[in-house]
């Protein structure tokens, strides 16, 4: 079982929740989430390939998917050293800090999995998303920005160019922000739009001219290499269309 829902107070997050099952993939989306797993909290860092599903052991899971590049100045952790990851929070935070986000979370219901200890659960991890934001002061508007380009398909030097930066420096701003630079969340950001398109039932022709992939083998390839399957397999749908971590888990697409 898998839910969803766009978080109305934290920006470009999804709060999702998740049961244990087997066979799905976790799918890269350049999105980083926080996890809450049978009273702990986690960190899935960016993903550059598929992950199987149950890499956390839990049988429930409830997080927050945080909009690429949003993550790191919450965690205080750069992307690139969560990249494949999935960490305790306990590992990056002092005890305290820990001990403080627990009890938030669990404030608002952390031990509950029906429908209303989801809902609780979500909205405590969203106080503490909420929490971290307002510390970490105002959003990078860089981050956003390449990324809205990265979407609309701007070439990675152009990107530089219009913020100003050389393409060394973009790329070293991007793995902090990202865990990736520009040109491999481009391709990432691409995927997810392909994938969108198939499930929608576009004719994969079609959906490798409106992606912008080179051609239809080109859109193969990459579905291949960065997600591990076909795109016809994954049009099927035989796991659903869940989101990212461990069983999944919320933040990323499986398959």
């Amino acid at each position: 079982m898998y839910e969803e829902a766009v978080s109305a107070a934290v920006p470009g997050a999804v709060l999702w929740r998740a049961t244990a099952g087997g066979g799905s993939m976790v799918l890269p989306d350049g999105c980083m989430d926080l996890l809450w797993v049978e009273g702990r909290l986690l960190v899935a860092g960016p993903d550059t390939g598929p992950h199987p599903a149950g890499e956390v052991p839990g049988g429930a899971f409830a997080g927050i998917r945080l909009a690429p590049g949003t993550a790191p100045a919450l965690i205080g952790v750069p992307a690139h050293a969560l990249r494949d990851l999935r960490v305790e929070l306990a590992d990056l935070w002092p005890a305290r800090a820990v001990r403080r986000a627990s009890a938030l979370v669990e404030g608002h219901g952390g031990e509950a999995y029906g429908d209303e200890g989801y809902g609780a659960v979500c909205a405590g991890l969203e106080a503490l998303a909420r929490a971290r934001a307002a510390d970490a002061g105002a959003p990078d508007r860089l981050t956003a920005e390449v990324v809205a380009r990265l979407r609309a398909g701007e070439a990675v030097a152009a990107i530089a160019r219009a913020v100003g930066l050389g393409e060394r420096q973009l790329h070293r701003r991007s793995l902090d922000a990202f865990g990736y630079g520009p040109r491999t969340l481009g391709r990432i950001l691409r995927l997810r739009r392909a994938l969108a398109l198939a499930r929608a039932g576009l004719p994969y022709a079609e959906v490798a001219c409106v992606a912008g992939y080179a051609d239809q083998a080109h859109l193969a390839r990459e579905v291949r290499a960065l997600a591990g399957t076909t795109l016809r397999a994954y049009a099927a749908g035989a796991d659903g269309a869940k989101s990212e971590t461990p069983q999944p888990s919320g933040s990323r697409t499986t398959a």
